[in-house]
């Protein structure tokens, strides 16, 4: 049986990506029922706005602009955030970045980025937290995959690989606790379609239009408000549960895909030219 958080009250919440979308309203919520955080961001402004929202909702917060890929300042962080609060009880490995394009067009400098935030993010936070959740009593730790870590899709070979390796990644985590018998959740979360800046943000291949693809995700594809799904997620994380679909979409598009076998891959390969056009 899992371990359960249970409420988020006087708890040490962690949150990595926390300057803006998910991230950002996964800390004003958690704040809103009197957590404790500790957020990090590579962004500056962006964090210090955070800081700002959660402070006036009356919490103790703790900052740090970290790279989420960088193992020794990771590993600094948590060493920082225990000292200031002598515990961690929740950790959400939040932070992502996003490229899209053909493979045949990507470099090995542009895969190396993203898998270094994308899953080396999750593992660094992971391992640096993990003892301190442990030795807590009370953890859990929820790691944000994708629906493109459930289905794969054209023009995101790099996202769908760094995102199935933080399911798998997460999902044995999770076996371990249990065979342990350590009292720490591990929940894998699969966001579809969520209106957050990832895609404006991230990177494209060569001979790709960033502005245009940005603008089919904004538009066509993220459906969901940060609040709603920070909510579904902070819900599943309470209640120890090993996956959450994050939106219709997740949801629709996940039981397809098990219906119709690897054949979906041809379904979507059709489909995939009306949806970049």
């Amino acid at each position: 049986m899992s371990h359960r958080l249970g409420t988020l009250r006087d708890k040490v919440v962690v949150i990595t990506g926390a300057g803006s979308g998910m991230g950002r309203e996964i800390a004003r919520q958690a704040a809103e029922e009197g957590a404790m955080l500790a957020v990090s961001d590579w962004d500056a402004d962006g964090l210090g706005e955070t800081v700002e929202i959660v402070k006036e909702l009356g919490a103790e917060v703790r900052s740090d602009v970290v790279d989420v890929s960088d193992r020794d300042a990771m590993a600094q962080w948590a060493v920082d955030v225990v000292g200031q609060f002598g515990r961690v009880n929740l950790v959400v490995n939040n932070a992502g970045v996003s490229i899209s394009g053909d493979f045949e067009t990507m470099t090995y400098d542009e895969l190396d980025w993203i898998v270094g935030v994308n899953f080396h993010g999750v593992v660094n936070g992971t391992k640096e937290f993990l003892p301190h959740l442990i030795a807590s009593g009370d953890g859990a730790i929820v790691n944000i995959s994708s629906l493109f870590g459930l289905v794969s899709m054209p023009g995101q070979s790099a996202y769908n690989a760094t995102k199935y390796a933080v399911r798998g990644f997460t999902e044995a985590l999770r076996e371990e606790m249990l065979i342990n018998g350590h009292r720490v959740s591990v929940t894998c979360v699969h966001p579809g379609g969520i209106r957050t800046g990832i895609a404006r943000n991230g990177r494209t291949t060569a001979g790709e239009d960033h502005d245009r693809l940005a603008h089919v995700f904004d538009t066509r594809l993220a459906r969901m408000p940060a609040s709603k799904a920070a909510s579904i997620i902070l819900k599943g994380a309470r209640a120890g549960r090993a996956r959450v679909l994050v939106g219709a979409d997740a949801h629709v598009i996940h039981h397809f895909a098990k219906l119709a076998g690897s054949r979906y891959q041809d379904v979507v390969a059709r489909l995939a030219p009306r949806v970049k056009g």
